[in-house]
């Protein structure tokens, strides 16, 4: 009876995280009268016509492509360079001794329940004292390092066998050997969920990107979709329409890559 009632309370939240985006998909094909009489009835979920319109419109509106490829380019090498740089840091943590470690490592965890709003004008001051304003390096370097990530990565190399690595270093490897050729390839799936939620954490990026560009040439696709909010008529269904594409590339991530997701958080464990 248990297992039932839990299975009926998932099953609830699955619907009620679901309605919103099935009615952003169905939405995207209907015109702008029809989105809103089909409101209050269940045929604001049912396609009652299905029509490429509001997407043709889209891409006459605003260089869609471009945002999209904008996004894509600057999450990507937030990813990559994220991946490097936290995973060395991490390793550092997990396997090599140095004086202030541990309280370096707790005020690194500390720093994950900073809310991103506290640090912002800060950041923004450095930022254009750099010069990066309205430039990738701007958007990427920020976000590079992470403290999330390398507590995630530090988790999971503390549950590797040493003996792999003491085998390697007593035949002469440096660390930097070893990291790259022994625990990379054993670390696949911290690697794989750390790339993927930073993907998805980032694609979103709405605040930061907004505040620092004001040239198109570096908006990225959050930002860029704002044009259908600032230029009148506000035409719903192109909304729908550019929401669902730019909703499209996490959907394939989470469809096709969960399973890493969940293999990476389970093998990190939580050993101190």
């Amino acid at each position: 009876m248990q297992t039932i009632l839990l299975y009926a309370v998932l099953l609830l939240l699955v619907v009620a995280f679901l309605f919103p985006l099935l009615w952003m998909i169905v939405s995207s094909f209907k015109n702008e009268a029809q989105i809103f009489a089909d409101l209050r009835s269940f045929k604001a979920f049912i396609p009652t016509s299905f029509s490429l319109v509001n997407y043709r419109q889209v891409f006459t509106r605003i260089p869609f492509l471009h945002y999209m490829w904008t996004s894509v380019l600057y999450v990507t090498l937030i990813m990559l360079f994220g991946l490097l740089v936290n995973a060395l840091a991490a390793y550092a943590f997990a396997r090599m001794e140095f004086k202030g470690r541990d309280v370096l490592f707790s005020v690194v965890v500390a720093l994950i329940i900073v809310p991103f709003e506290s640090v912002l004008l800060p950041l923004y001051i450095v930022v254009d004292e750099f010069g990066w304003l309205n430039s990738y390096t701007g958007l990427i370097v920020p976000f590079i390092a992470n403290a999330f990530n390398i507590f995630m990565f530090r988790q999971f190399f503390l549950n590797l066998p040493r003996e792999l690595e003491e085998s390697a270093r007593m035949d002469g490897a440096s660390i930097l050997r070893i990291f790259f050729q022994i625990v990379v390839p054993i670390s696949k799936p911290v690697f794989t969920t750390v790339g993927i939620l930073t993907f998805i954490t980032h694609w979103g990026d709405f605040m930061w990107p907004l505040i620092m560009t004001t040239d198109d040439r570096v908006r990225p696709l959050q930002v860029g979709m704002q044009f259908f909010f600032h230029q009148p008529p506000v035409q719903y269904g192109q909304v729908m329409a550019a929401l669902t594409m730019a909703t499209l590339p996490l959907l394939f991530v989470f469809i096709f890559f969960q399973r890493y997701i969940i293999q990476g958080i389970a093998q990190s464990g939580m050993k101190n």
